[in-house]
């Protein structure tokens, strides 16, 4: 007859998953051992399957673990004054998953201190165990990462401090000296300018790299068109570009977007066409391209003929502990933080940073950005030749949104709410024609160039003309999928 202690342990312990025991009579011949209901569920046997193991309990346990766990129940034995064990190895379930557990063992003994009873409680503590693990790298995280601030504020004393002498010594003559002449004033006022600048930059840098660290600076995706972006970043750099006369090109899909906050990608782009450009020869030329990565990023590449990267600098980008500065082909400083920033950016964006180069060939930076969805706006006056329309391109590209309208004036709703990636819509509209509402589009949307493509059902060659003059690619058709449709929609979205 079951003891109504155990009995009710037995209860106690199977109401939690994660528990179970065992208990065994080591007078009774051959040992036997009884296990709790609750076993099955911390390792996938039921008690019985264990027993007809060649080991038992033992056989669960991993091979690695094993002598460890018999050495211990050995010492335990032969200790005739301790009645409580504790231990913790791992054991290889049923399914072949590998989990820690916790063991605590209870023995009775008589007057000779020989074990005549045992009451084993093993506790699944996997859960703990990983929170644990995921403790100590982060604890080892911030030692490293409080290590390089460290590194950080020692570099930083010095390059805040060193400009700003010979900015105060430069402004110091200037006051005193009445007979300079005009051409070493502005070569001081030059130099002033310049070196203040550059501190300013490298504090705002500090600050947005302070921010991102802790948190304070928060992260505001939507939905941003890849290429106008790009378009921003270069015209925001002209001054430098046309200085040492680089071309800077781009090769991005007008249909892309990215999901980001747009100031933090404008500083993340900014900051490598920087480089680029700073370490590009004159009469260079630097290329930015973009395109979809993985379906769930965009991967923009920064690519330029340069000096490249030596060996040993190459282990310090993105390091905030090893900033360094490197003079660019015309003298040009820089602060060393901008880098690290960008990793940060892209990293908090979900994103990856990486890079190639040879030294005296170029190098170019790739990083990942959250792709945006790609959305298709069909404009198309028929309901049925609509309907079938979004049906087909819906089962060809499950990952597009299809957005539909049946005239221009509700389709420019749509536009200015969603933003589309691409527009598919007849020439013969009601209330205004395709070439009426393309140019209306544009009007209103004069920073953004949305792809058109214009279905005719036409045999004009002024109306084609019409359109190709204004950048739209068209078809002749009905409003249907063919593979000449789909054709023009893969050149535009990839």
């Amino acid at each position: 007859m079951k003891d109504p202690l155990n009995f009710s342990i037995d209860e106690a312990v199977n109401s939690f998953s994660g528990i179970c025991f065992w208990q065994e009579e080591t007078e009774i011949v051959n040992s036997d051992i009884l296990y709790s209901e609750s076993v099955l569920g911390v390792t996938g046997f039921l008690g019985s399957e264990i027993k007809e193991l060649k080991d038992g309990w033992l056989s669960l346990v991993r091979k690695e673990d094993r002598a460890f766990y018999k050495r211990k129940l050995d010492e335990f034995d032969k200790k005739s004054e301790e009645n409580i064990l504790k231990f913790k190895y791992k054991i290889i379930k049923k399914d072949g998953t590998v989990i820690s557990v916790s063991e605590n063992i209870t023995a009775t003994r008589d007057y000779n201190g020989k074990v005549i009873k045992r009451f084993g409680l093993v506790l699944d503590i996997s859960d703990f165990t990983l929170a644990l693990e995921k403790l100590a790298k982060k604890n080892e995280e911030l030692e490293q990462l409080n290590v390089s601030k460290d590194d950080f504020i020692s570099i930083l004393s010095h390059d805040l401090r060193a400009p700003f002498t010979s900015i105060l010594g430069f402004a110091e003559i200037l006051l005193n000296e009445t007979s300079l002449s005009e051409k070493d004033k502005m070569e001081y006022l030059k130099y002033i300018y310049d070196s203040s600048h550059n501190q300013l930059q490298l504090i705002n840098y500090m600050l947005d790299w302070s921010r991102l660290q802790t948190g304070r600076l928060k992260i505001e995706p939507h939905k941003i068109h890849a290429q106008s972006l790009v378009y921003n970043c270069i015209s925001y750099l002209t001054g430098v570009t046309v200085r040492k006369n680089i071309t800077v090109s781009v090769n991005i899909s007008e249909a892309l977007y990215i999901e980001a906050d747009e100031r933090l990608a404008n500083q993340a782009i900014i900051s490598l066409l920087s480089n680029a450009v700073k370490f590009s020869n004159e009469d260079d030329s630097v290329e930015v391209s973009a395109n979809i990565y993985n379906n769930q990023f965009v991967e923009f590449i920064v690519k330029d003929n340069g000096v490249g990267i030596s060996e040993t600098n190459r282990e310090k980008l993105f390091n905030i502990g090893k900033l360094f500065t490197t003079e660019g082909t015309k003298g040009e400083k820089g602060s060393g933080l901008g880098l690290a920033v960008t990793k940060q950016i892209v990293e908090k964006h979900g994103g990856q940073i990486w890079f190639y180069s040879v030294e005296g060939k170029g190098s170019e930076f790739h990083f990942t950005i959250p792709a945006a969805t790609i959305t298709l706006l069909l404009v198309i006056d028929d309901k049925e030749e609509l309907r079938l329309l979004e049906s087909d391109i819906k089962k060809h590209y499950q990952n597009f949104a299809v957005l539909t309208a049946e005239n221009s004036f509700e389709a420019l709703g749509i536009i200015s709410a969603k933003l589309p990636s691409l527009i598919i819509l007849e020439h013969s509209l009601p209330l205004m024609n395709g070439l009426q509402f393309v140019n209306m589009v544009r009007k209103e949307n004069k920073n953004i160039l949305i792809p058109f493509i214009a279905i005719i059902d036409s045999d004009s060659e002024t109306t084609l003309k019409s359109y190709q003059e204004i950048g739209v690619r068209t078809i002749k058709q009905r409003p249907l999928f063919t593979d000449q449709l789909k054709e023009k929609i893969e050149l535009v979205i990839y």
